[in-house]
Order: C-alpha cells, then sequence, then structure tokens
C-alpha cells in the first residue's frame, strides 16, 4: 500500500499497490506491520458495510463522542463515493477543515479516517457499497452529527439536493 498523509494531519489516503497477470490482480487491503510503521492505529473491532440503491444519495456527516470515538479504514467496494471527512477536534490546527476524495471500485483507493473527524459520502453511481472497519463497537447515544450543508463548515458538495435521511435532514445548525 502506498499511504499519501492528506492535509489533515493523521488521516491518509491509501493507494494499493496491485500484483497483476492476466488473470487479474492481487493487492493487500490491511496489513498491520505497515499500519504501524506509519503510527496509524491497526485495531479494528468491527466491519461495516452500506449499499446505496441510488446515485446522489448522501450519509453524514457523522461521528462518536464520549470514549467511543473511531478510527476508520473505508473503502468502496462496488460504484464510486466522494468520500468527506471533517476534523471536528476543537485543539487541532485544521479544526473545521475537510477533505474530499473519490473511492470508487476502479481505483481501489482507501481512507484512513483519524479518531476526531466526522466523516460522510455522497454516491456518484447507483448500487454503490461501502465497506469500512471501525477501531470502537457501536456505542447508541455516543453519535453526533453535522448537517451536509451547514454554514459554519461550508463543505463544498457537488450538487444542491442530495437523497438524505430524516436524521441527516434534522441536525441543528453546528454551534461552538
Amino acid at each position: 500500500m502506498i499511504f499519501t498523509e492528506t492535509k489533515l494531519k493523521g488521516a491518509f489516503v491509501l493507494d494499493l499497490e496491485k500484483r497483476g497477470d492476466n488473470r487479474g490482480f492481487f493487492s493487500r487491503t490491511f496489513c498491520v506491520n505497515e499500519f504501524e510503521a506509519h503510527g496509524l492505529n491497526s485495531r479494528f473491532v468491527q466491519g461495516n458495510m452500506s449499499h446505496n440503491v441510488f446515485k446522489n444519495t448522501l450519509r453524514g456527516m457523522h461521528y462518536q463522542t464520549d470514549g467511543a470515538e473511531e478510527v476508520k479504514l473505508v473503502r468502496c467496494t462496488k460504484g464510486a463515493l466522494l468520500d468527506v471527512i471533517l476534523d471536528v477536534r476543537k485543539d487541532s490546527p485544521t479544526f473545521g477543515k475537510y477533505f474530499a476524495t473519490e473511492l470508487s471500485e476502479e481505483n481501489g483507493k482507501q481512507l484512513y479516517i483519524p479518531k476526531g473527524f466526522a466523516h460522510g459520502f455522497l454516491t456518484l453511481k447507483d448500487n454503490s457499497e461501502i465497506a469500512y472497519l471501525v477501531s470502537e463497537f457501536y456505542t447508541p447515544g455516543k453519535e453526533k452529527g453535522i448537517r451536509w450543508n451547514d454554514p459554519f463548515f461550508k463543505i463544498e458538495w457537488p450538487i444542491n439536493d442530495p437523497i438524505l435521511s430524516d436524521k441527516d435532514i434534522a441536525y441543528d445548525d453546528y454551534t461552538e
């Protein structure tokens, strides 16, 4: 894997190092030794998957608090999506900044998201799937969210009218 740190400290885009021939290719998507060599958390306790029927489905921006903060390793296994992370670490020099990248089944890229980030994505194709590993078990009551178009953070999405859940629509404006 090729690890490239984003403009948000601790967050990395991981490119596959494909070894292939006429049958296809092989590549590692996770290796404890490689993660530890880059100083990254390599303990994951749960794997999750999200299937999204329609293009322009937006999920997020979600994060966990109060000891349930998660490291995530995200990959698009079918279709394509714009994956977005937002630094919500109040003591971080990049607090309130976001990073967006396209993840697709074609490019095979992954996104390593450290604790203290909100995460969301917009599907760019019908029937897109995202698979991700998390470092903590889901804890009901410790999940929070930021509305996708919150005026404080000004995330630039390539759409004005995404498909949203009632929960994601209902988040109040962010206040410090």
